[in-house]
């Protein structure tokens, strides 16, 4: 099929790649080598085409020839570019030493315009900016949610902690006592310190003196009196405390029988 059919029928009927706004008609295409949508920049109105095409930081030139048509697979050529501008200029002349001089021209612009974006990019990269980042919407609701409970947890900690000072104040719970617990032990051992009784140790092979048992004048006087008892009157004093013994022990028996 001829350029000029194909050209009339990407025009005036259907093209996937044209992009018509108010400044101008443009194309989509990666292979145009000036993006806007005419007869001598179309890729496939033409088929003899060159262009240049960007991989990750390296340049290719890509050209395409009406011999290879039929062969889809093979139909375009491309040339690795190096990264010197003025070598990448050399090998575009040998190899579009033929072709039209405006289609070349239009290739050359097109190595500029790359060579000075990449330049920017590399500036950029070296820049330490500020990245910005997207916040999904959901995240941004859950969080808000979260921060409203958390201010009503709070809120109601608040008024709870004030009613029970108020109670405090009051005398609603009566005296309590908040001690540390550490100073609370010390306390209760010092405390189990006093209450224990004191246990004096005694040391072996030592003399010591003690006061006498505390004797009533009267019982004195009664000792005197015993001291004037001869054998007789020893002897009806024994029968006597047998007597009594007896009598008492009887008496005893009667109540444990009753």
């Amino acid at each position: 099929m001829s350029d000029d059919v194909i050209w009339h029928c990407i025009r005036h009927n259907h093209c996937s790649f044209m992009a018509k706004i108010e400044t101008g008609i443009f194309c989509r295409n990666p292979y145009n080598a000036t993006g806007i949508c005419n007869r001598s920049s179309c890729p496939l109105a033409n088929s003899r085409y060159a262009t240049i095409r960007d991989h990750d930081g390296v340049f290719y030139l890509y050209m395409k020839t009406a011999e290879r048509a039929h062969l889809p697979k093979k139909l375009w050529e491309r040339v690795k570019l190096p990264r010197n501008y003025e070598k990448a200029m050399e090998i575009i002349n040998k190899h579009l030493e033929f072709w039209p001089k405006l289609l070349v021209h239009k290739i050359k612009q097109r190595l500029t315009k790359m060579t000075q974006y990449r330049i920017r990019m590399r500036r950029l990269q070296l820049k330490v900016r500020e990245k910005i980042m997207t916040v999904p919407r959901k995240k941004t609701q859950r969080d808000l949610r979260r921060l409203d409970k958390a201010e009503k947890a709070a809120q109601l900690d608040k008024s709870i902690e004030s009613e029970l000072k108020e109670r405090l104040r009051k005398g609603v719970y009566g005296e309590i006592y908040n001690f540390p617990f550490k100073q609370f032990d010390t306390i209760l051992d010092m405390e189990k310190d006093d209450l224990a009784p004191e246990i004096e140790e005694e040391e072996e092979g030592e003399i010591e003196y003690v006061e006498g048992d505390d004797i009533e004048m009267g019982d004195m006087d009664d000792m005197e009196d015993f001291e004037g008892f001869g054998d007789e009157d020893d002897i009806l004093l024994d029968k006597m405390v047998t007597q009594y013994s007896s009598a008492n022990c009887q008496s005893n028996l009667h109540k444990n029988i009753k």
